[in-house]
């Protein structure tokens, strides 16, 4: 046998007879920093992560609305989200549920996992087997945890920035702290991927509109700074959404002031751009569409091509001589 393979073979038998639930169910390495939170003031609540792994967001977030959130991460057991919910979700604690899991599962000192229930509930357990650093702060309506991280400032640093940043929405507050988790020092190994879930705090029956925010970096060199552009795209987003509600209501001040706002977060974004457009002309300002329609064609002429479609299916109800001016 080649001899320089050895010390790798003694370090999987290592493995294997240390951590065996963990190689059996061959189940990932997701060595991270992450926080659980809830807004009190609107029941929402988040998961919120990074780390030097692929697609952490499928490991390690784990949420439902009306129920709680889970991370579960270190030498991850993914169980511990789907069971963990289920827990919660029939009237245990946040801590209840967690002292079951841990209870039941023999690798328990290499896992790390925080839980917050629906009621503010936090509960959090670091393993003795999580490599350094590794540690957990549990405060108010949140929990942060880290491993393999490349100091002990990683911890303090997340809790102190979700503490000083309680006027914002809670998917950007969990932003601070993963930011400054990162400034501190962050992943010994550096960073891969990263996400954030925000759930609802109540339930209303309708699972698919209860993920309020969704969103994962799965490989990037800079995860973090990918996830803020894609939190401030989905702002840019709801503005255009709430514009297409007052619409509906023909409350066209307040319909321009909200893709105004989603424009001015993107003002490249020429579909955002365009749908206002549209809109105006819908509402008989066909001047000030042609305007705008004008400078999209002429990044792109595919838009005028689209326009001449809308009609067809009632998206664009404007006459003929309408249609033209909007099309030149």
């Amino acid at each position: 046998m080649n001899k320089s393979i050895l010390p790798a073979i003694l370090i999987c038998l290592i493995f294997q007879r240390s951590f065996g639930q963990f190689t059996r169910n061959g189940e990932g390495l997701a060595h991270t920093f992450s926080i659980v939170a809830r807004d009190p003031a609107t029941g929402e609540m988040a998961v919120g992560v990074q780390s030097h792994w692929f697609s952490v967001g499928t490991a390690v977030s784990w949420g439902e609305a009306g129920v709680g959130v889970v991370a579960t991460q270190s030498f991850v057991n993914k169980s511990y989200g789907i069971r963990g919910l289920g827990l919660m979700k029939e009237g245990k604690t946040a801590e209840e549920a967690l002292k079951i899991l841990l209870a039941e599962d023999d690798g328990r000192e290499v896992r790390q996992v925080a839980m917050l229930d629906s009621h503010g509930n936090v509960a959090a357990h670091t393993g003795k087997g999580c490599i350094d650093y590794a540690s957990n702060i549990v405060g108010k309506n949140y929990s942060v945890q880290s491993n393999m991280m490349l100091n002990n400032r990683v911890c303090p640093a997340m809790a102190k920035a979700f503490e000083q940043n309680e006027g914002l929405p809670l998917a950007e507050r969990v932003m601070k702290a993963l930011e400054a988790a990162q400034a501190a020092g962050g992943d010994i190994r550096g960073k891969q991927s990263a996400a954030i879930l925000v759930v609802k705090g109540k339930s209303e029956g309708r699972p698919w509109d209860e993920r309020l925010v969704d969103l994962r970096v799965d490989d990037n060199a800079a995860p973090l700074i990918e996830l803020a552009r894609l939190l401030k795209l989905y702002r840019a987003y709801e503005h255009m959404n709430n514009g297409d509600l007052y619409t509906e209501k023909n409350n066209m001040e307040e319909a321009m002031k909200e893709y105004r706002a989603a424009m001015q977060l993107f003002p490249s974004n020429l579909e955002m751009q365009y749908w206002t457009a549209i809109t105006l002309a819908n509402n008989k300002k066909i001047k000030d569409a042609a305007a705008m329609l004008a400078k999209i064609y002429a990044r792109d002429s595919n838009w005028r091509e689209l326009t001449r479609r809308l009609p067809k299916v009632n998206l664009l109800n404007v006459s003929a001589d309408d249609l033209k001016s909007l099309t030149r």
